[in-house]
């Protein structure tokens, strides 16, 4: 039977193998965010022994502590620095071929990492650590690009979350793998780290059976032949006439735009508002403290007085994945910014829950639990909606030819606030103890605040209906500025709205 891609209830095969062959770039940056956390202890006893196999004594309790703190944050360097070559890659490759040559940095950091240990070398696990980090810099703004582009408007939301659901399968995955009865072990770690290249060998398998985006290739390179073949193969249907007509209709608008480059999402006011929520939505997804989490829940759980810390890091990683799928039904019924606002609020509490428990650890000994319970419902809380929602927001906020800048500005966004999050949290712990956590509760109730009176809801829109909506906002504000100008005596000037036609399709 066919299956219609725009149908809400049925997709089709196609579909479905390429969302899967996607977010195995998704699985993999989520193995290269957990798989640093439960051997971190083994992985420093090797850097002494590297270091007294050089020098002849044992390296000093801070050389080791910046040394481990640069090995998982570098990770976020990479990330940053490759999130900001997302537009032009996938401009000049295609979505598809940009994710399949993007497989060579996995083989060479998973390669790196793997052989570090046989070479005496923390040099190469950090030099591995950064390029698998490059790695899923473009992984986090191309698979949420091509799934999203590639997705029907009834499910966009839905599938987009499938980016998040791999991305925490593959932390849970690498802390179940890093026990000590299977790969955490003193010998079998450096396995640990290689086994990362196996779901770019399955990647690089299937991405050749898979449409490149319709969207991408009618609106990006004119081939319209090519992009009717596409849509046949994910809708299942030979007839696509009122498809091609959506994305002629937003070819058509594109067109009616300058090119539009990273200073000009900053400059042009079409552009500035739906930017700066698609950085702070980034930022209030590392910034809330989930990263401190995943890098560090094992000394975390040490420190609340849990008797097995690597067992409670694997239970808050099946946490993560249950409420990753709790939020796949919820976004198409909910919406994306009630989920978010209930996202960050809860974590908020949660923060300071756990702040409390931890201060009163050393008093009430039953306050390890509460703590424990605390991390749980942390981690819930995320996934329910900043975990997976920024990630496929800022693809439907923008349109086709300001996406690729906006993927790449709010891609470098999330990475920097990963980077200070992995290179620093060791740092601020010392410092405030127990209250290191008020510092995201103070972060989250800001960005609940920010989401509340700033972010519009997308469940349901085309792409050009959201447009739509900041257009008119726009508008708005600037009739209010002319007419201000006007009542001064000054004349009325030409806008970009002016050369745009106005805002048609103003909901």
């Amino acid at each position: 039977m066919c299956v219609c891609l725009y149908s809400p209830q049925r997709i089709t095969g196609t579909l479905t193998l390429s969302v899967f062959t996607a977010v195995l770039g998704s699985l993999e940056f989520g193995y290269n965010i957990g798989v640093i956390n439960a051997p971190q202890q083994i992985i420093e006893q090797n850097y002494n022994a590297t270091w007294m196999h050089r020098y002849s004594k044992p390296i000093p309790h801070g050389t080791l502590t910046s040394l481990w703190s640069l090995s998982v944050a570098i990770f976020s360097i990479g990330g940053m620095l490759s999130s900001f070559s997302v537009g032009v890659v996938s401009e000049w490759l295609g979505r598809r071929k940009a994710m399949l040559i993007n497989n060579l940095l996995a083989f060479i950091g998973g390669g790196l990492m793997g052989m570090s240990k046989l070479c005496c070398s923390f040099e190469m696990m950090i030099l591995g650590r950064f390029i698998i980090g490059a790695y899923c810099g473009l992984a986090s703004g191309l698979v949420p690009m091509y799934v999203g582009e590639i997705a029907p408007t009834s499910l966009r939301g839905a599938l987009g979350t499938l980016h998040q659901l791999a991305i925490v399968t593959g932390i849970l995955i690498a802390q179940i793998l890093g026990l000590e009865s299977l790969f955490g072990t003193e010998e079998l770690w450096p396995v640990l780290m290689g086994v990362t290249v196996l779901p770019t060998v399955l990647q690089m398998a299937l991405l050749p059976f898979c449409p490149e985006s319709p969207r991408f290739l009618y609106i990006v390179r004119c081939q319209e032949h090519h992009a009717k073949s596409s849509l046949r193969r994910l809708t299942g249907r030979l007839d696509v006439s009122e498809d091609l007509a959506d994305m002629k209709e937003e070819k058509r608008r594109m067109e009616m735009e300058r090119k539009v480059s990273i200073l000009e999402l900053f400059r042009s006011p079409l552009y500035r508002q739906p930017i700066i929520i698609a950085i702070l939505l980034q930022l209030s997804q590392q910034l809330s403290g989930i990263n401190a989490i995943f890098y560090y829940s094992t000394s975390i759980f040490q420190k609340a007085g849990v008797e097995s810390p690597v067992y409670a890091t694997i239970g808050a990683g099946v946490v993560n994945c249950a409420f990753t799928v709790v939020s796949l039904f919820l976004v198409e019924r909910m919406g994306r910014r009630t989920l978010h606002m209930l996202g960050l609020g809860g974590m908020c509490l949660c923060a300071v829950v756990m702040t409390i428990a931890l201060a009163l650890l050393d008093s009430v000994s039953s306050m390890s639990y509460i703590s424990m319970l605390a991390i749980f419902g942390f981690v819930a809380f995320f996934e329910v909606g900043p975990g997976p929602i920024p990630w496929f927001f800022v693809a439907e906020l923008f349109s086709q030819g300001p996406r690729p800048a906006a993927m790449a500005v709010a891609g470098c966004s999330n990475w920097t606030a990963n980077f200070i999050i992995g290179m620093f949290f060791p740092y601020i712990t010392h410092l405030l103890g127990p209250y290191v956590f008020l510092v995201f509760a103070v972060l989250l109730f800001f960005f609940f605040l920010f989401t509340y009176f700033r972010v519009p809801e997308t469940r349901g829109k085309t792409f050009d209906q959201i447009s739509a909506c900041f257009h008119h906002h726009t508008a708005t504000m600037m009739d209010i500025d002319m007419d201000m100008n006007m009542g001064m005596g000054m004349s009325k000037p030409s806008t970009e709205l002016d050369y745009l036609g106005g805002d048609d399709d103003a909901n």
